[in-house]
């Protein structure tokens, strides 16, 4: 038996950054994790770059998840906020995602919180509407692990939907969740020559609308397009998926982009015969995709295939019913309320389930430069009443989940969970009590950006 006063289960950004905002209150925290290492999707499966912490000239993700990039831009392990290439968004962030393991471990670390690797949660035990224990597998057993809070940054809902709260999944009204990708790296990669091709072929990048000097306006590229090479690639059955385009990222190391361009349709990644079925499909598009960049895009003919994986990557799945559900009208007109943790200013991104359609309606683009919020609502909910989720799968419709789930933004609500469930102890309350003017308070004194 392991006692705690607030367990976090999964290590992503936003577990990391509720933990370590609690712990430097002084909370006993202890982080359940299923790898050997922190980071979740950033540092083992390839996502990258971290888009956006801006709206507009706004730096509107600050705190922990700042803090971490800002000491890793100190040891060269980032060149931090960087132009946005392809023209959809506002900055990037590349980094060196083995830096970053090692980084958020030093963080935790320093603030008091404690890990537990390699430890799956693997049930929960409930009495009433409280969790008095969750159970994880490990080289152990199956061990129960006691604790006041627990927090579930699972990306999935995992805890949630296992302890008993309302979920949903997916679009409204089939239920389908966005396409998985199975992310790629590519090292030796010639991005000067990648950059003379986008500057002299203006008609391949549809999202430069004709500026394709834009490459040259970051230290680190980013592109999105090659549209008729793809095309050709599919008329000659190079590539057999559908895919929406080609899409890749340089890194904070030299020569070296990730890919995110495989497409995993029609794929359940809560259900493990569907999850296994993508990771199988999805290292047999990341085969073809290596052989079509090798032949058909300038600048990689002497790239090497460097990583797959090793997991393949959900955009969206759970969603708990919290005490409010974040709407796209919230995204669009920036609503304000009162119990406002993090705000945001990352579009609405949504990538359509089937592949047939445009998920993005005209309707739904937001203005440059909006910045909205999201309340401490949609992190609790009415029926577990010492639960508090935090990441991707907050209390959101399907269209602003498409908005809220990149990782500053994940990072951001994780710290704001991890303050509330401090206060929770301190004030001997259940999370959705807490007081709401110190949680602000406790959040901007540790660096937080909440505006008025």
């Amino acid at each position: 038996m392991r006692y705690t006063d607030i367990c976090v289960v999964g290590g992503g950004i936003s577990g990391f950054a509720a933990a370590v905002a609690a712990s430097r209150l002084g909370a006993k925290v202890l982080v359940v994790e299923q790898y050997g290492f922190l980071g979740g999707m950033l540092t083992m499966a390839g996502v990258g770059p971290m888009m956006t912490f801006h709206a507009g000239a706004d730096q509107v993700v600050r705190g922990i998840t700042s803090e971490l990039i800002d000491r890793m831009v100190k040891k060269k392990k980032s060149p931090g906020h960087v132009f946005d290439t392809i023209g959809y968004t506002y900055t990037v962030t590349p980094f060196d995602a083995e830096w970053m393991k090692h980084e958020m471990e030093l963080m935790l670390q320093e603030s008091g919180g404690e890990v537990l690797y390699h430890t799956m949660l693997a049930g929960v035990e409930k009495k009433g509407q409280c969790i008095e224990a969750i159970y994880v597998c490990n080289k152990a057993g199956i061990n129960p692990i006691r604790a006041k809070i627990f927090i579930d940054a699972t990306g999935d809902g995992d805890l949630s939907a296992w302890a008993g709260v309302e979920c949903t999944k997916g679009r409204v009204p089939d239920g389908a969740c966005q396409p998985l990708t199975m992310n790629m790296k590519m090292g030796n990669v010639d991005l000067e020559k990648v950059k003379a091709y986008v500057l002299d072929h203006p008609e391949e990048f549809p999202y430069l609308k004709g500026n394709t000097r834009m490459v040259n306006m970051a230290s680190h590229l980013s592109v999105s397009g090659f549209v008729k090479t793809l095309e050709k690639a599919i008329e000659n059955k190079e590539i057999t998926e559908r895919l929406e385009g080609v899409l890749f990222f340089e890194t904070n190391n030299p020569g070296e982009v990730i890919i995110n361009t495989s497409r995993l349709y029609g794929y359940d990644p809560t259900d493990p015969d569907q999850l296994t079925k993508a990771e199988i499909e999805g290292r047999k598009q990341v085969r073809e995709l290596e052989t079509f960049f090798k032949n058909r895009i300038p600048g990689f003919e002497n790239a090497i295939l460097l990583q797959s994986g090793p997991s393949v990557g959900a955009r969206s799945s759970r969603q708990i019913k919290g005490l409010y559900t974040l709407t796209h009208e919230d995204i669009l007109k920036g609503t304000k309320f009162e119990d406002t943790i993090a705000h945001a200013g990352y579009p609405i991104d949504i990538h359509s389930p089937d592949g047939k359609e445009v998920a993005v309606k005209d309707d739904m683009h937001i203005k440059h430069g909006t910045v909205y919020s999201i309340p401490y609502r949609c992190l609790v909910n009415k029926d577990v009443v010492n639960l508090i989720t935090v990441g991707r799968c907050i209390s959101a419709t399907f269209e602003a989940q498409g908005a809220i789930r990149t990782t500053p933004t994940a990072g951001a609500i994780g710290h704001g969970g991890g303050v509330a469930a401090y206060l929770s102890l301190k004030h001997q309350t259940i999370p959705k009590e807490v007081p709401g003017k110190e949680l602000r308070r406790i959040l901007i004194e540790q660096g937080a950006y909440l505006s008025s």
